[in-house]
C-alpha cells in the first residue's frame, strides 16, 4: 500500500513568521508533528511518504503514486484542505481525514471516504483493522481519552529537516481549565494526560540522533498541568539529558498565567532549558475574564506575574482576545498600554471567535449571534460573532491597537524595555552560528538598508551595544520579528 500524508497549507498568519523565516532560508516554522506520529502507527510494510504544502508542492505525481491519502489539518487551513480533497477526488485516492478541523466538522466533509477523528491512537487502528479486512467504515469516533503511554515516536525520517525552523514535542495533552472560548477541553478533555520521562527523553534522542540543534517546541496545551510528575520527574530527566548531551537545544512551550506563583517550578524550567512561555493573558478587564471562564487568571495583578516570570529568565509572549461583551468601552485603550507597559513583545491580539464544539459556540448560536464559520485565524480582522459592543466598533477598536503596538516606534520602544529589564540565566547565551551570521547579515541589508524600520533598528543596535551587549542576538531576532508582524499587519498600519 502507498500511503501520501499530506499537510495543507498554511495562511500567513502571526504565528505562520513567514517574513522572518526568510533570513535564516527556512520554509515552516515547525513540521506536521500529528501526521509524523500518526506515519508511525502504520502497517510497517507499508510505502509511506509526506508532503507538507509549507515547504513543498503537491504534485500530481504524488497523487498518482498514492493509494490512499491521509489528510491532517487545523481550522485555519480549511481552505487548503478542502482544495486537497477535491485533487485527491479527482485523482481517484483513497481518502482518509482527522484531526482538529476534521473532528470540530465532520458534517462538511461526507464526501470523503473515511473521517477518522478525535485521536488517533483510539480511532486509527480500528480503521487499519477494517480496511485489512476490506470492510473500512466512513466513520470512526471515539469518546475515550486514552493514556499516552502507547503513543509511538514521531517519524521524523520523513522530513527534510533543513527547511524548518524548529521542532515540535507532546508531553501532554488536555487542559485543566475551560475557558469559554477554547476548544481544547471539547478536542483533548480536561484530564491531563501525559508521557513518562522515559518517553521524552527517547523523542530527545531522536532529535538529537537525527541531527537537529536548536529550538524544540513543547506543543502542550498547558505544559504546567501536572505539576506533581513535571517537578519531579520530568525536569529532571530533561536536565540531565540536556547537562549529559551539552545542551543542544532551547525549549518553548505554553503554560497558564499561574505559572508566576510557582518560583521553584520556574528556575527548574530554566535549568532544564526551557527559554519562552506563551500564556494566554486574553484581557486585563477581571469583567471579561470572568465572563469567559478564564479564573486563572483573576483576582492577581497580571502584569506582576508577567514580571515574575521573565525574572526568572523565561521571556514571555501572549495571547490577547478582544470583542468580549463584557469590555468596557476603553478596552482598547487598557490592553495597548497593558501591553507596552509589560514589555511583551510578542503579543497576540485577536478579535474573539467561536470555534465549534466550544461552550462559547454553544451560547452564542442560543442567542442567534453566530456568523459564518470562523477562519481559525483571529487576527485576520475576521469574526464569526456578533459582538455586543458592535462589528464595526470592535474592528475599528481592534485596528487601533495593532496600530498602537506593531508600529515602528511602539514595538522597538517595547524591545529596549523588555532588553533593559531582562536577565538571562547564567550560563545560557546565544552562540553565533553561521546561521545566525547570515541573517544578521540579511537583516542589515532588509532592515537597516532598505526598509523604513531603518532609523529604529540602528538606534536598537547601537542601544544594545553599549548597554546590554550579550543581547545582542535577541536584539536582531526581534527586529526580523517586528518586520514580519508589520508586514502581516499592513493592512492595517
Amino acid at each position: 500500500m502507498n500511503a501520501l500524508l499530506v499537510y495543507p497549507k498554511c495562511p500567513d498568519t502571526f504565528w505562520s513568521f513567514k517574513y522572518a523565516l526568510k533570513f535564516i532560508a527556512k520554509r515552516a516554522a515547525y513540521p506536521p508533528l500529528g501526521l509524523l506520529t500518526v506515519a508511525s502507527m502504520l502497517p510497517g510494510e507499508w510505502d509511506v511518504r509526506l508532503v507538507d504544502m509549507n515547504v513543498a508542492s503537491l504534485r500530481r505525481r504524488d497523487l498518482r503514486w498514492a493509494d490512499i491519502v491521509f489528510i491532517s489539518a487545523m481550522t485555519v487551513q480549511r481552505k487548503s484542505a478542502r482544495a486537497v480533497i477535491e485533487r485527491c477526488k479527482q485523482a481517484g485516492a483513497r481518502i482518509v481525514v482527522g484531526g482538529p478541523l476534521f473532528t470540530a466538522e465532520p458534517e462538511d466533509y461526507e464526501d470523503v471516504d473515511h473521517l477518522v477523528l478525535d485521536e488517533a491512537e483510539s480511532t486509527l487502528p480500528a480503521f487499519l483493522e477494517d480496511l485489512e479486512c476490506g470492510c473500512p467504515k466512513k466513520l470512526y469516533r471515539s469518546g475515550d481519552y486514552l493514556p499516552l503511554d502507547n503513543t509511538p515516536r514521531p517519524m521524523w525520517s520523513l522530513l527534510d529537516r533543513k527547511r524548518y525552523a524548529s521542532m515540535n514535542l507532546q508531553y501532554s495533552r488536555g487542559c485543566p481549565f475551560d475557558c469559554e472560548f477554547c476548544d481544547i477541553s471539547f478536542l483533548y478533555g480536561r484530564k491531563v494526560r501525559t508521557k513518562s520521562a522515559e518517553q521524552v527523553v527517547a523523542e530527545l534522542d531522536d532529535l538529537y540522533r537525527w541531527g537537529f540543534r536548536g529550538e524544540v517546541f513543547f506543543v502542550d496545551d498547558n505544559f504546567i498541568g501536572n505539576r506533581k510528575k513535571l517537578r519531579e520527574k520530568i525536569l529532571p530527566a530533561i536536565t540531565e539529558w540536556m547537562n549529559r548531551r551539552g545542551h543542544p537545544f532551547s525549549f518553548i512551550t505554553e503554560t497558564s498565567i499561574d505559572l508566576a506563583n510557582d518560583a521553584g517550578l520556574m528556575r527548574q524550567m530554566v535549568e532544564a532549558g526551557f527559554a519562552s512561555v506563551f500564556v494566554g493573558i486574553e484581557s486585563p478587564n477581571d469583567e471579561s475574564l470572568a465572563e469567559c471562564g478564564k479564573r486563572q487568571n483573576r483576582k492577581r495583578d497580571l502584569g506582576e506575574s508577567v514580571e515574575l516570570i521573565q525574572k526568572t529568565g523565561l521571556q514571555v509572549t501572549a495571547g490577547f482576545i478582544v470583542g468580549f461583551d463584557s469590555d468596557p468601552p476603553n478596552i482598547f485603550e487598557q490592553l495597548s498600554n497593558f501591553i507596552q507597559k509589560t514589555g511583551i513583545i510578542t503579543a497576540m491580539v485577536g478579535l474573539l471567535n467561536a470555534p465549534r464544539g466550544t461552550r462559547l459556540y454553544r451560547r452564542l448560536s442560543a442567542e442567534g449571534r453566530l456568523l459564518e464559520p470562523a477562519t481559525g485565524d483571529n487576527t485576520d480582522c475576521t469574526t464569526n460573532i456578533l459582538p455586543k459592543m458592535g462589528l464595526e466598533r470592535l474592528i475599528e477598536g481592534y485596528k487601533d491597537v495593532i496600530k498602537r503596538i506593531y508600529s515602528r516606534r511602539p514595538y522597538y520602544r517595547r524591545v529596549r524595555r523588555f532588553l533593559r529589564s531582562y536577565n538571562p540565566p547564567p550560563g545560557i547565551s546565544t552562540p553565533f552560528k553561521p546561521g545566525y551570521i547570515k541573517a544578521f547579515l540579511r537583516s542589515v541589508l532588509r532592515i537597516g538598508i532598505v526598509s523604513r524600520d531603518r532609523w529604529q533598528y540602528w538606534k536598537l543596535l547601537f542601544w544594545t551595544l553599549f548597554r546590554r551587549p550579550k543581547l545582542f542576538p535577541m536584539a536582531v531576532s526581534y527586529s526580523i520579528f517586528g518586520l514580519h508582524f508589520r508586514m502581516v499587519f499592513q493592512r492595517f498600519l
